[in-house]
């Protein structure tokens, strides 16, 4: 499959996920190289959501693409999988109110579209879930430096090896935060309207093609999804005009999380407004994504859970075997444990 500039060697992608192993200043780890170059026969490695600048970190030992140490970090990373003969993407994904300023081991502004907290609470450095604080509104003259902390943070990740850009537009991040009524009320051409509101999302994808090209960003939506305070209203109405405003572009993808929402069949919105390649993901089975490949609903799907504890899952799938089941208990903790110590199925 052609994504853009990148050709995958097979449909099957790995999604996200945090899984807080960064360590000191959030630069990776040699274990994080190694959790990544055994996953590297996936389509595409999209990598846990990773700060542009250091006002976007929100969670607990979550990695950085904004200092030098972090692109040699990335580096090995991106060695690592290349040198299996993966593909891997870096995840740009910017917190925005979503902080618990503990996670973070420095100061740093809390920003969003308005001053509005979080109502969700986040997982603290002890795990336990902690109340947000209330973050500043962006002021109108700030925005530029904003966008352009992400197409800095493109170009490292270009420096630093990666294939490709995914921007996290999902799950209430600032991306989301700027897209929904609930978290953004602001008065000026950055609020309000639906097209005011996707304004900034479609300045942050423009600033990302033109550092590093159209044709290595992707995107990723969650239409529909409550997480971190978002209102699950209006899914249509919002993401069918910032998918069609996206397709304009010549971007490599979006990657869609499907809510499964009664009132919306998320899938056929997007391709009603998008010509390029689709990835879907949430909750799929092998079964269920054949069948999303088989009927053209989708170009791609990407597996999160099941890549966790099946290093080899395009291997399994291919082979029809039996799937590993992921230790929750160690999903955020553990080092090694629960993260690089799954074996591979036996030949």
């Amino acid at each position: 499959l052609q994504l853009g500039a990148i050709e995958v060697q097979n449909r099957i992608l790995m999604a996200p996920m945090t899984r807080d192993r960064a360590g000191p200043s959030d630069v990776p780890t040699e274990l994080m190289v190694e959790y990544y170059r055994q996953r590297a026969s996936a389509g595409l490695i999209i990598t846990e959501g990773v700060q542009p600048c250091p006002e976007g970190k929100g969670y607990w030992r979550t990695p950085g693409i904004h200092s030098q140490d972090q692109i040699d970090g990335w580096a090995k990373v991106t060695d690592a999988v290349h040198g299996e003969g993966g593909k891997i993407a870096i995840q740009l994904m910017h917190c925005g109110r979503v902080v618990v300023p503990e996670n973070r081991g420095f100061e740093a502004e809390i920003i969003a579209p308005s001053a509005i907290a979080c109502p969700d609470k986040v997982p603290g450095p002890d795990g336990v879930p902690a109340p947000t604080v209330m973050p500043r509104a962006l002021d109108t003259v700030e925005i530029p430096t904003v966008v352009e902390q992400y197409a800095s943070a493109a170009r490292n990740a270009i420096a630093a090896g990666f294939d490709a850009v995914e921007l996290h537009c999902a799950s209430g991040y600032l991306i989301n935060q700027f897209l929904n009524a609930a978290s953004n009320a602001r008065e000026d051409d950055f609020g309000g309207s639906v097209e005011n509101r996707i304004r900034f999302p479609m300045m942050v994808l423009q600033a990302l093609a033109g550092a590093i090209g159209a044709d290595r960003v992707g995107f990723r939506i969650s239409p529909g999804n409550p997480y971190n305070g978002m209102d699950p209203s209006a899914a249509e109405e919002t993401f069918a005009p910032f998918v069609k405003a996206a397709n304009s572009i010549g971007l490599a993808y979006v990657h869609v999380i499907d809510m499964g929402l009664e009132d919306l069949d998320t899938l056929d919105m997007v391709r009603k407004n998008w010509s390029g390649a689709i990835i879907a993901n949430n909750d799929l089975k092998p079964d269920t994504a054949n069948k999303l490949l088989a009927d053209g609903r989708t170009d791609a799907v990407s597996f999160g859970r099941a890549f966790i504890s099946n290093p080899d899952l395009v291997e399994r799938i291919s082979a029809g075997a039996e799937l590993a089941k992921p230790d929750y208990a160690k999903l955020y903790v553990g080092e090694a444990e629960g993260y690089t110590d799954y074996p591979k199925m036996k030949a």
